[in-house]
């Protein structure tokens, strides 16, 4: 019996139900005994629904973690089907196999290396033409394969029918249509994954040419797919195999035609790799990619790469039909109107604005409730167990604990929520693409705007988010710049301070006087730093309706790895400081600190022990400086330009001890050491100078 959704094959087992992740699991009871451990890979593309086809195969069996050495993000899962267990490794969403970024150099070398039993290389069934560039990568490497041609549902809408008999045919591997956001197809993909591995059919590999197919007798690697061997021009071929029998001779990790090829589009890893073992080879292919270009009048890999494209577009048009004419589509129209040059931007500020209201709002009225009710708990704490020193040191990591608590829950999960809507539903690219010239002007790309505005929120999910870049260079450029971003626990300190007792205008003022620094010291970061900045290159995936259950997922994934990283240090952090309190350190401390506080700052002497514990969390400084001053009215012991200039400091310096760590993990301890070291003394010099240019005004 199957269903009559849109894939039509759900299995037998199910009674007409689409799959799901509880049943994948239980069928493990098909067998009493295990019958071993496979691993498979997730390929393809950004935005073609890996994630969600990971999250349907694997549920709640995942962790996210970085690739060892690579500050690239690993997500890895399990399954139990059929009596096996299955590890599922979702790899980075690329479009080639070049290594032009760290993504696509870890995707090969897992591919690669690792050898795992299969790779699932998820297509996009409604832009078939563009993933079939990368999946002919795919077949070039030899790898074990099996396509879930996704977003069926799409390309239906879209009036885009696919023969997927044909396709199969063409690619000689089998092909799984797929609506991963609903399950359909899921329970096909893994069945028909256990099959091909438990066959081992030793099937023809092809040579497929625009006009005509030849069978070819070579069997690919552990006979457990079949695939086609991508056929160029004669003038290419002729030097791919005389490539191909120079490298016959010495034994590579890579097949040797897939070699030759990269070798002829000057791929430098191959060729770093070649020349260890015989330095001619790449003289060779050097002579040989000379000969090309001097019969096209273009760059081997322009050449190559041209004519790959030629032939998914000759393999789209072969098993795709147009079946109705193609009106335009709401999400078309929506497309139109949010990437408009004028249009655009209005529409952009408004859903951010009311992004950023909405968590404030809420995250504010959450942090002071529950601020409110541990604190409160304090008395109760010191009633039972006294005011010496044992139980304020005990108090101290409660308080860590209050402290991490009070940003995941108010802040964090509300942002990563509404992030992952706007990423699963295609907005998140426009909002980069919006922003791409702009953020040129400080050598990044369109897609650092999406780790800066969640710096608004935390500076700490803020940093990881900077994975998202591809290059380590502007990795490190956009944590920079994003550590200057002030987050909700400034602007606690913003509002509350300056906006409460010196004008709403002056804590405006300081937002504006924010943004200018940033823009600056990003222009001097990236003149600073060696290299060069890349252009935007990402997927404008179609609107869509997000997948709620997968943005729940991805966010509590988020949440554990904050925890991970945060907490302890936090916690930590959080201890030190008051054992300095405790051994009555703070006053020296105080006195210390007094030449950059009273005299270059114009500050109270006081205000550095306050500084100090904002190291654990920002809005700590408002609360600790209350303290020492004996009083809330701050108007009464402050000047309204000590306010401003003690404002200015806790902006810059480094924002909390739980971003330290996010730095230590993405970019280990030199780079976040000196971050720290340099915002500090940085935000210590900018305050003295506001000191001498604001003494003007007041």
């Amino acid at each position: 019996m199957h269903c009559d959704c849109e894939c039509g094959s759900c299995p037998k087992e199910r009674k007409g139900d689409c799959i799901n992740q509880e049943f994948l699991n239980d069928t493990k009871i098909e067998t009493s005994a295990a019958k071993g451990q496979l691993r498979f890979a997730l390929a393809g593309n950004a935005n073609v629904g890996k994630s969600v086809l990971f999250n349907q195969m694997t549920g709640l069996h995942q962790h996210i973690g970085n690739w060892p050495g690579k500050t690239v993000e690993r997500a890895e899962g399990t399954l139990h089907f059929k009596g096996y267990t299955i590890d599922i490794i979702d790899l980075p969403g690329i479009y080639s196999l070049s290594t032009y970024s760290i993504e696509e150099l870890v995707s090969r070398e897992y591919i690669v290396d690792e050898k795992p039993d299969l790779v699932i290389n998820v297509v996009d069934a409604s832009i078939l033409e563009r993933n079939l560039f990368f999946t002919l990568q795919l077949i070039e490497l030899e790898t074990p394969l099996i396509i879930a041609l996704n977003q069926m549902d799409l390309a239906k809408r879209k009036g885009i029918a696919i023969a997927i008999d044909k396709l199969e045919e063409i690619l000689g591997v089998p092909v799984i249509p797929t609506v991963a956001v609903k399950g359909i197809g899921i329970y096909e993909i893994l069945d028909k994954a256990i099959e091909v591995i438990e066959n081992g059919k030793e099937l023809k590999q092809k040579f497929i040419s625009g006009k005509e197919e030849g069978a070819h007798q070579e069997t690919s690697r552990g006979g457990h797919y079949c695939s086609i061997s991508l056929e160029y021009g004669d003038e290419i071929e002729t030097r791919i195999g005389n490539l191909a029998s120079l490298l016959k001779k010495n034994k590579f990790r890579y097949p040797d035609r897939y070699m030759a090829i990269k070798l002829l589009e000057g791929d430098e890893e191959i060729i770093k790799e070649s020349s260890k073992i015989d330095p001619n080879i790449s003289t060779k292919a050097k002579e040989l990619a000379s000969e090309i270009e001097n019969i096209h009048s273009h760059s081997c890999s322009t050449v190559i790469t041209s004519e790959r494209y030629e032939k998914a577009g000759w393999i789209a048009r072969s098993v795709q039909e147009i079946k109705s004419p193609i009106k335009p589509l709401i999400e078309e129209r929506l497309h139109n109107i949010t990437t408009h040059k004028i249009l655009g931007y209005p529409i952009m500020i408004i859903i951010l604005l009311s992004m950023f209201l909405l968590v404030f709002t809420f995250g504010g009225w959450l942090n002071t409730l529950l601020t409110n009710l541990f604190y409160g708990l304090q008395s109760i704490f010191q009633g039972t167990f006294g005011v010496g020193t044992a139980s304020v040191l005990v108090w101290s990591i409660i308080e860590g604990l209050i402290a991490g608590i009070t940003i995941v829950l108010p802040y964090i999960i509300p942002f990563y929520i509404i992030l992952y809507i706007l990423e699963n539903s295609g907005y998140l690219s426009r909002i980069a693409f919006l922003m791409d010239n702009l953020m040129h002007k400080i050598g990044l790309h369109g897609k650092a705007f999406i780790p800066m505005m969640l710096g608004y929120g935390c500076n700490v999910p803020a940093c990881l988010g900077c994975r998202i870049m591809e290059t380590e260079r502007e990795r490190t450029l956009a944590a920079f710049v994003t550590t200057l971003v002030p987050c909700a626990a400034r602007t606690v300190v913003i509002l509350g301070l300056v906006g409460t007792f010196v004008g709403i205008q002056w804590a405006l003022g300081l937002y504006i006087f924010d943004l200018i620094v940033i823009f600056l010291l990003g222009r001097l970061a990236f003149k600073a730093l060696p290299g060069e900045s890349t252009a935007l290159i990402m997927e404008m995936s179609d609107y869509k309706l997000p997948n709620i259950k997968t943005a729940l997922k991805q966010t509590w994934f988020r949440v554990l790895e904050f925890i991970k990283i945060a907490f302890p240090i936090i916690i930590i952090g959080s201890f030190i400081i008051n054992l300095i309190e405790v051994l009555g350190l703070m006053q020296p401390i105080a006195g210390f600190l007094s030449p950059v506080t009273v005299i270059w700052l114009g500050l109270p002497a006081v205000t550095g022990i306050a500084l100090i514990f904002g190291v654990v969390r920002k809005e700590l400084t408002l609360i600790m400086l209350a303290a020492l001053l004996g009083t809330t009215n701050f108007l009464s012991v402050m000047t309204p330009l000590q306010m401003i200039v003690f404002t200015i400091v806790v902006l810059f310096y480094i924002p909390c001890i739980a971003t330290i760590a996010a730095l230590i993990k993405e970019f280990r301890w030199k780079k976040a050491m000196f971050i720290t070291i340099f915002e500090i003394l940085f935000a210590i010099l900018l305050g003295g100078i506001a000191l001498r240019l604001l003494s003007l005004f007041f």
